[in-house]
């Protein structure tokens, strides 16, 4: 019998959900766009500012992870959590959360990846540095490519270890990112 995703240490749960990389598919933003309808089909409208596809999916043509990132913004710090209550009654996982950002996820089994699977960070209006990252990326091809690059040369080592791959990500996201703030200044 296989322990519960709950059960884990973190070390079994990289184990059976390893970083892997596959070329972009178009349908990801299918993907996005039906659970975006069903996410709003159960939230009540007040509490939600904006829903937006970012990560690297939402990034033309670039190698990602097969994991369809959203994001939600909320008003507020009690609309976090009366998202987040609705979202875990209706199936995703609460896998982070403190006072200002919760992270849920759809399409982890004991056994593995589902089909498809879902990242949804739920914040509040305004702490949404990857709409910035991802639209900068998507008008800055050659910077995309750049990207993808890193992202294929760090894959295997860190294939078990999420907050590695994360980390070795990190100074370049944040310097596009800098520069998408400066250089779309009020467009969020």
């Amino acid at each position: 019998m296989s322990k519960k995703l709950e059960e884990m240490s973190l070390k079994e749960f990289w184990q059976l959900f390893p970083i892997f990389l596959v070329e972009h598919n178009k349908e990801w933003t299918q993907w996005y766009e039906k659970e975006r309808r069903i996410i709003l089909s159960l939230l009540p409208n007040k509490s939600i500012k904006r829903i937006s596809h970012i990560g690297s999916t939402a990034i033309l043509g670039i190698w990602a992870k097969n994991i369809v990132d959203i994001l939600i913004e909320v008003n507020g710090r009690a609309d976090l959590d009366i998202v987040k209550n609705i979202l875990i009654n209706n199936g995703w996982l609460c896998m982070n959360m403190n006072e200002a950002r919760i992270t849920l996820n759809k399409g982890y089994t004991e056994q593995g990846f589902a089909e498809k699977v879902f990242h949804l960070h739920i914040r509040i209006i305004g702490d949404n540095d990857e709409l910035f990252f991802r639209d900068y990326l998507n008008e800055h091809k050659e910077i995309a490519k750049e990207y993808e690059t890193l992202k294929l040369s760090i894959w295997k080592k860190f294939e078990h270890d999420r907050d590695g791959y994360t980390n070795a990500k990190t100074d370049f996201i944040n310097k596009y990112t800098d520069l998408a703030k400066s250089e779309y200044e009020g467009r969020y």
